[in-house]
């Protein structure tokens, strides 16, 4: 008979699963690294083949981005490719690079590239590997100065263990690798982005697009769950249109907590993005729209009208829904969503 409560027995099968786990990503890893360093080693070995080197450089990025981009994704883009060339320049030697990086991911490594100050960059790279730190946790310590805040205390102890506490929530996720677009973008796999969304938010984010579409009044619809990638951080903005009428773009985030003003921030942070990438010379600035849908207090806050010309602010109010009009419609698709469930 099986003892189902033979806890050595399943604590040995989750350690086998998580040992083949770590051995696939570490592969997984180690090809991507090397993938990107020969593209860097590539550009900068076909740089030097060009008479005016700076020119031709910034030129040979452009076109070969534009193909690559075409042939295997946007992880191929321009400024990814700069950084490919910009990772063979500071660790031209791959052999003593392998040795160090063994479980560190691009993320890491793409972080680890913006430090200047080579003595800090490269301790940072020791430290990540040996201590197993997350990407956040890396871009958090690298943030605080931690290296420099080490070398200046006496009692380093106290230091490492505030980081190590400020840290611990950055270190719990197992499956960080893995969820990483990047990782998804290099295997040639379409973005699962399931895992960032609960029932409710998929409801409330699907029945708003066919909502602001019933409307009428210019909406195009352009993305669901976009990705928008910075240096330290990728992002997924819930919803992207295109008004013609407003001629501008229209981005929409839901929140299943109370606004927060990180959440504004981070939808100004999507909007100057927008406008500095997307935005076409005759295009007005992009609009964002926050979403909230706490239990008791659905609300919609817009972003960026206040710093609109006037006339631009009051020709938004004619096509883009009012805040009553979201909040109710928010509530209106709680109430679906609660009445399908308790009949399930």
């Amino acid at each position: 008979m099986i003892d189902i409560n033979n806890k050595g027995f399943y604590d040995k099968a989750r350690k086998i699963v998580d040992q083949g786990r770590a051995y696939a990503y570490a592969g997984l890893n180690k090809v991507m690294i090397t993938t990107y360093w020969q593209l860097g080693k590539h550009i900068v070995e076909e740089e030097q083949n060009g008479q005016q080197r700076a020119e031709y450089g910034k030129q040979l990025i452009k076109h070969l981005a534009t193909e690559l981009v075409k042939d295997y994704g946007s992880s191929y883009n321009e400024r990814n490719l700069n950084y490919f060339r910009l990772f063979y320049l500071q660790f031209n030697d791959l052999e003593i690079l392998n040795t160090r990086v063994q479980n560190l991911t691009w993320s890491h490594i793409r972080r680890l590239l913006r430090v200047e100050n080579k003595a800090a960059q490269l301790w940072y790279l020791s430290e990540a590997s040996s201590q197993n730190w997350a990407v956040r946790t890396l871009d958090r310590n690298i943030n605080t100065l931690y290296y420099e805040r080490l070398i200046m205390s006496q009692h380093k102890d106290i230091v490492e263990e505030e980081m190590i506490q400020k840290t611990a929530e950055f270190q719990q996720d197992k499956l960080e690798f893995i969820k990483n677009p990047i990782v998804a973008e290099f295997l040639g796999l379409s973005q699962n982005t399931d895992f960032m969304e609960t029932d409710l938010e998929k409801a409330i984010i699907s029945n708003i697009q066919k909502f602001l579409m019933e409307l009428g009044k210019g909406y195009a619809f352009v993305e669901r769950q976009q990705h928008i990638r910075t240096d330290a951080n990728d992002y997924f903005i819930d919803l992207v249109f295109y008004n013609y009428l407003l001629k501008c773009f229209v981005l929409i985030d839901l929140k299943v907590d109370k606004i927060s003003f990180q959440d504004v921030g981070q939808m100004d942070m999507y909007l100057r993005i927008y406008d500095s990438l997307k935005k076409q010379p005759d295009d007005n600035p992009t609009i964002g729209i926050v979403l909230c849908a706490e239990t008791d207090s659905d609300v919609a806050r817009f972003s960026s009208l206040a710093e609109n010309p006037q006339m631009y602010a009051a020709k938004y109010k004619l096509y883009l829904p009012t805040k009553e009009e979201l909040a109710k419609e928010i509530e209106r698709q709680k109430q679906i969503f609660r009445g399908t469930h308790q009949l399930k």
